[in-house]
């Protein structure tokens, strides 16, 4: 019961010193949610460039074109050395035949029947093909590189130039989120230090008096830091209206889709809430952080 009361206490005082010192508090919770917001924007983009990758590499092929004279053997050596690059797919791995690109075409058009037909063998340009697709899209280019070294491969294609410049900007995005989202957190503990100072400096009578009558550290410092956590709660009700709502209209207003539909976005369902419990757990975090810093800083326990 002693606890409790003492806990009870504590989240009373710090209620009390959160209006006491309203106009810096206010200004905790105003750079709270702008942080917040910014990790909200970052955490959604995180977990929708990580889907984008996952469906690249869902439907990414690389097409690899032998040369015309490759003998059965040459085509079962290159399968062999295929399935040595680590970054491959080994299940994915299929083969066609020329005569089967053949076939396959001319079922899907009158035209290309029409036009194959007349083709004898040595005039053809069909090749035999494999075809493959990649663990990690982010390593597509090297692993099409070595493909192209391996001997009897003609070509090798996997639309390099939209798949590497898509990549590189979604890895561009992220790591520009993630340093914007860090210099604002770094920002916001120094603010609620600063609270959680000028708190303390205004209590440091009744500290020392808490002191003499043989309070513990815990005792005094308990009401700062739960001064921190509702600094960091309030400062995340705005972002996380911002999360549910702004995330549900930014869906409905592209269809799901960020200009085209190769680029699909998560369902908001479930994972608007799922994000934003993680701005509110972050923000109480940021607040506790910066409550803990001042409290062993100032009050030197």
């Amino acid at each position: 019961m002693k606890i409790f009361r003492m806990l009870g206490r504590s989240i009373r005082d710090a209620f009390k010193s959160v209006i006491r010192n309203f106009s810096l508090s206010l200004a905790s919770i105003s750079c709270i949610t702008i942080t917040l917001i910014i990790v909200a924007i970052a955490i959604m983009a995180s977990f929708n460039v990580q889907n984008f990758t996952k469906e690249i590499e869902k439907d990414l092929t690389i097409v690899i074109f032998l040369d015309n004279d490759a003998t059965e053997e040459d085509i079962s050596n290159v399968e062999k050395e295929l399935r040595s690059i680590p970054n491959v797919n080994k299940k994915s791995l299929t083969f066609e035949s020329k005569e089967e690109v053949k076939e396959n075409m001319q079922e899907e058009s009158e035209v290309f029947n029409t036009v194959l037909d007349e083709w004898n063998e040595e005039e053809s340009p069909l090749k035999d093909a494999f075809q493959v697709k990649v663990k990690n899209v982010e390593k597509i280019s090297n692993t099409a590189n070595r493909i192209e070294n391996i001997d009897k491969v003609n070509t090798v294609r996997y639309g390099e130039g939209m798949v590497d410049q898509m990549v590189k900007a979604f890895s561009s995005i992220e790591k520009v989120t993630y340093g914007v989202v860090i210099a604002l957190v770094v920002v916001t503990v120094f603010l609620i230090i600063n609270t959680i100072k000028l708190t303390i400096s205004a209590r440091r009578r009744e500290i020392g008096i808490m002191r003499l009558v043989g309070a513990s550290n815990f005792t005094i410092k308990t009401p700062f830091i739960i001064e921190g956590m509702i600094l960091g709660l309030l400062g995340s009700i705005v972002p996380v209206i911002f999360t549910t709502y702004g995330y549900l209209a930014f869906y409905k207003h592209f269809d799901g889709y960020l200009f085209t539909q190769l680029i699909q976005l998560i369902k908001p369902e479930p994972f608007i809430y799922s994000t934003a419990g993680i701005v509110v757990i972050i923000g109480i975090l940021v607040g506790m952080v910066g409550s803990a810093s001042a409290v062993r800083k100032y009050l030197k326990i």
